[in-house]
C-alpha cells in the first residue's frame, strides 16, 4: 500500500451482515464455538461506559464486547478519520476469536484501548 493511502472498511448492507458467521476452535479443548454478529451501538448511552459495544451470539448465547472509546479517539487523532461501525465490528470479532481460542468465554468483555489499538494494527486498518 502506498504512503498516504487510507484503508477503511465502509458500512455497507445490514448491520447484522457486517461480520459473516464464523467458528472458533478452542486450542485447549478443541470445543468449536459458532459465532454470529448481531449489532454495534454506543455503550456510553446504554451501559454508561466509555465504550462502543458490539454484540455477538456464541452458540446462541449473547456476548457483548465493550471496545474502549479512548482507542477510537486516539485513532481519530492519528488518522484524521473516525472508525466505521463495520471496522468496530471486525475489531470486536478478532478480539472475541482470540479469547475463544483460549476458551475464555464470558458474557461481557471490556476491551482496553491498548487491545483495540493492537487489533487495529493487526487488521491493517489505516
Amino acid at each position: 500500500m502506498s504512503t498516504g493511502t487510507v484503508t477503511r472498511i465502509p458500512n455497507r448492507g445490514m448491520m447484522s451482515d457486517f461480520v459473516r458467521p464464523f467458528e472458533v476452535a478452542s486450542k485447549m479443548t478443541d470445543v468449536v464455538y459458532r459465532v454470529r454478529f448481531s449489532r454495534t451501538w454506543n455503550g456510553i448511552a446504554t451501559r454508561h461506559s466509555d465504550t462502543i459495544d458490539c454484540k455477538f451470539y456464541v452458540d446462541g448465547k449473547g456476548v457483548v464486547l465493550g471496545l474502549a472509546h479512548l482507542a477510537f479517539a486516539d485513532f481519530m487523532e492519528r488518522r484524521k478519520r473516525n472508525l466505521t461501525d463495520r471496522e468496530a465490528s471486525f475489531i470486536a470479532a478478532e478480539y472475541l476469536r482470540e479469547r475463544l481460542e483460549q476458551e475464555d468465554e464470558h458474557e461481557l468483555y471490556d476491551v482496553p484501548a491498548a487491545e483495540v489499538t493492537r487489533i487495529i494494527e493487526k487488521l491493517g486498518i489505516r
